[in-house]
């Protein structure tokens, strides 16, 4: 299926209807049966809706950008001293936008989904034992970037609209993970990268770093 608009049209992604619809239907049993009680109820619908929110973003315009896919802390920033590669991981929590965005312009070279465990997403082991989708681009100028949606303690579903051969705009939506995760970014070894631990970042918006010539 390929990525369109029409995926996360709205001020709520599609993804997140079903529940928030769910979320709705228990809150008017509760004011139906429970009265007073019920106003609790208001919490779980207001947290469906704030979960699967789609704000809008303003996609910075520069030469060279990597735009940040995630909403969220970053919680790894450094070179791997073997490839001179860089790594960079971002922390989602609950209370962060899920949506994922698309970091540089480029065409989606292959997609592999893997597997794995529900560790918390924040820790390091959750990139290479969780389960995870990996997505790699390839930009015009020959760069190649790979970027990894991580399940997380209570995340268990990673949504990918993406296919092979998608040619795709810096700051697309292309996908959601559901209550809490990662995106994991693997960037080439001549990217000048900005962020640093314990940075916020938005999606789409925040810049990650540039491509050093």
């Amino acid at each position: 299926m390929r990525v369109s608009p029409g995926h996360f049209e709205g001020r709520i992604a599609r993804e997140g209807i079903p529940f928030v619809t769910l979320a709705l239907l228990f809150l008017l049993l509760c004011l139906a049966l429970f009265r007073g009680w019920g106003l609790v109820s208001v919490l779980l619908p207001a947290f469906v809706l704030n979960f699967f929110r789609n704000p809008r973003r303003s996609v910075p315009e520069g030469k060279d950008l990597i735009l940040s896919p995630a909403d969220g802390k970053i919680v790894k920033s450094e070179q791997d001293p073997g490839t001179g590669r860089w790594k960079v991981g971002i922390f989602m929590n609950v209370f962060d936008v899920h949506l994922n965005r698309i970091p540089v312009t480029g065409t989606v070279e292959s997609i592999e989904y893997i597997p794995g465990a529900f560790f918390n997403a924040d820790m390091d082991k959750a990139s290479e034992h969780n389960e995870r989708n990996i997505l790699v681009l390839s930009t015009e100028r020959g760069d190649r970037i790979s970027m990894t949606q991580v399940a997380g303690l209570v995340a268990r579903r990673i949504v990918c609209y993406a296919e092979p051969s998608d040619r795709l705009e810096a700051g697309t939506l292309f996908g959601l993970i559901r209550f809490g995760s990662r995106v994991d970014l693997d960037l080439p070894e001549r990217t000048s990268v900005r962020v640093r631990l314990g940075d916020r970042v938005k999606g789409g918006e925040s810049i990650i770093g540039t491509f050093s010539e």
